[in-house]
Parts: structure tokens; sequence; C-alpha cells
């Protein structure tokens, strides 16, 4: 799929429409799509953690799609890595991470389908056992595992705290995903027709994947593993890191919350108060980086105004003051 930029929205307002496929052509189990856009540095890690678990090309389709990367030249170093098993896409000119990721859901032809990003990487096993889960749970929607942060150098932080229980079925996945937040990109697997019948990402680049998979869990069961099989990547060059200087990240989170908070049922409603604390803690913090970092006072005022919309506690008043008073005195 080509996409024009030049004639849509780069941040869809709405869920861009998956195409769905079409004829009786064998198609693979899996579709292993690799989004990548100026990460030279950590995609040929992701491919070949991809590679060392290969189920075939009759089931499974690998393939790079380059938002017109300016770092490297992508494609000569998938031929290098992937010695002809790995498709390659470069999109005409960039179109920001949202419409590549429907362009990697529009190419893909398989039926369970991974958007792996180009910074992240999977351990051997994990195709196995997701495909295993949701093969037992047919019912699914999407299958997801326990993941760890990963340093630039690949060394392990530490993992999600999502709960120890055993494979299977969420018991209450719509509340434990709304309100946990336990998926990253690279630890979910969702089968094609799901995004098929409710589209692809939208409205926001930060937070955009939260509101996806609590849309799905609105609709379908979710299947889970407490096994740790996929490595998520922290690094100043990643998406999300870029747009915390500019306060992007925080005006993107509120949006979101209050995208998913207006569409949860008022059971479930009334508990989503925890996560809007966090996340006004998360405002603040990110108000503390950009005056130590950037000396962004508007930034880090608008932060403030946020995290405010979000929670209205004693203690949130009391990590605002102090905020205020390092800003008073210049207290780096």
């Amino acid at each position: 799929m080509k996409f024009d930029s030049a004639a849509s929205e780069r941040i869809p307002s709405s869920p861009p429409k998956i195409e769905p496929i079409l004829g009786d052509e064998p198609r693979p189990k899996w579709s292993v799509m690799i989004p990548v856009y100026n990460c030279a540095a950590f995609f040929p890690s992701a491919i070949e953690s991809v590679l060392a678990q290969d189920l075939g090309p009759e089931d499974m389709q690998i393939e790079v799609i380059d938002d017109a990367s300016t770092d490297v030249d992508v494609e000569s170093l998938v031929i290098k890595i992937g010695k002809g098993r790995v498709g390659y896409f470069r999109q005409p000119e960039n179109v920001g991470s949202l419409r590549n990721f429907e362009t990697c859901i529009n190419r893909s032809r398989g039926k369970l389908l991974h958007l792996l990003h180009g910074d992240d990487r999977v351990k051997v096993g994990f195709y196995t056992k997701i495909g295993s889960l949701l093969d037992s749970h047919p019912e699914a929607g999407a299958a997801f595992c326990k993941f760890c942060f990963i340093d630039k150098d690949g060394k392990t932080d530490h993992h999600s705290n999502f709960r120890d229980i055993e494979d299977g079925i969420l018991k209450n996945g719509l509340l434990e995903i709304a309100i946990e937040r336990p998926i990253q990109y690279v630890s979910i697997v969702v089968k094609r027709k799901v995004y098929e019948d409710l589209g692809s990402f939208y409205g926001v680049v930060y937070g955009e994947d939260w509101e996806m998979w609590v849309r799905i869990a609105q609709k379908l069961p979710i299947a889970y593993t407490p096994e740790i099989l996929a490595e998520y990547r922290i690094h100043e060059g990643s998406i999300s890191w870029l747009k915390e200087g500019n306060g992007q990240n925080t005006r993107d989170l509120a949006t979101t919350i209050a995208r998913i908070e207006c569409n949860l049922p008022s059971s479930i409603q009334s508990k989503f108060s925890k996560t809007k604390k966090e996340a006004a803690f998360y405002c603040i913090a990110q108000a503390n980086m950009n005056w130590k970092q950037f000396r962004n006072t508007k930034v880090a005022g608008e932060q403030i105004r946020i995290a405010l919309s979000l929670n209205k506690s004693l203690i949130l008043y009391y990590h605002i003051m102090k905020f205020y008073i390092k800003v008073f005195f210049k207290i780096y």
C-alpha cells in the first residue's frame, strides 16, 4: 500500500480503514512487520531476533517498512541481514509513525500480525508461545506477554510488573488493560481481522497504542502469558523520547485518557481515577525534566496544568509547589 501524505492527514482523526484480503490464495499464519525510521543502530538486532525463530516463508511473512529513513541505506542493510528472506518497502516520503503503522498492517498477509518496532527485539520462543496461546483460545482477538525494558546497548534494566498468572484469557481484560497499561507494541500480537474490523491507530503519536489495546479489549477477549518474551528498548531516539522535550507526550496522554475514559462502562470509569492520578504524577515528572534539561518553563507550565486536569490531590499540589520553588530559586 502506498500512502499519499499530500492528500491525507499525517495524524488521522479517526481510525484508518484496513483493507481485508480478498481471494483464496494461500496466506501465512504470521506477518512480522517491522516499521523503521532512522534507527540503523537497532533494527538489525530486531530483524535478527525474528530470523532466529523463523518459521519459513510459507508460515511467516517478514517485512521492513521504511518511513523514508535518512541515516543509512536501509534496503542494503535489510538485504545483507535478511539474505533474501526479509521483504522491504520504502515510503516515497516520510509519512509519520501512524501512517507507517497503517502501511504495515495493510501490506501484511498473515492471519496474525506482529508490529515489531525497529528498535525493539523478541526472545526465542515468542512466536511459538503466542501462536500456541491463540490456537488454544480462538475466541481471543489478541495475545500478549510480559516484557522487559532494555537500554541502548541491549542490557536489561527491569521488566513489566503485570501479574504473574497462568496462561489464558484475562478475566477482566478491559479493566486491566485500561487501568494497568501492561502492553507495549513489541509484546502483543493481533489478529489481522481485528484491525480490519476496528481500523488502525489514530489521533495521537503518544498513547495511540494504549487506546488501540483498550479498543480491542472492549470487543474481544485478550489472551496473556506471564513469560517474558519481548524486549522494549528505551533510548533517546525513540518516538516517545522525542516527544518529551516539547511536551507533546503529555498533551497526547491527556487526549488519550479522555478518549478512553468516555468509552469505558461506568463500572470501570469509577476505577479509572487511579490511572489518571498516575498520569498526573507523570506530567509533574515531565515538568521537572523540562526545567532541569531545557529550562523550558512554558512547556513545564503546560504540563503542570495538564496534571491538575487529571488529579487534584493534596500530594499533587505539594509536588507542584516543590516544582515552582525550584523555578523561583533557579534550582536545577
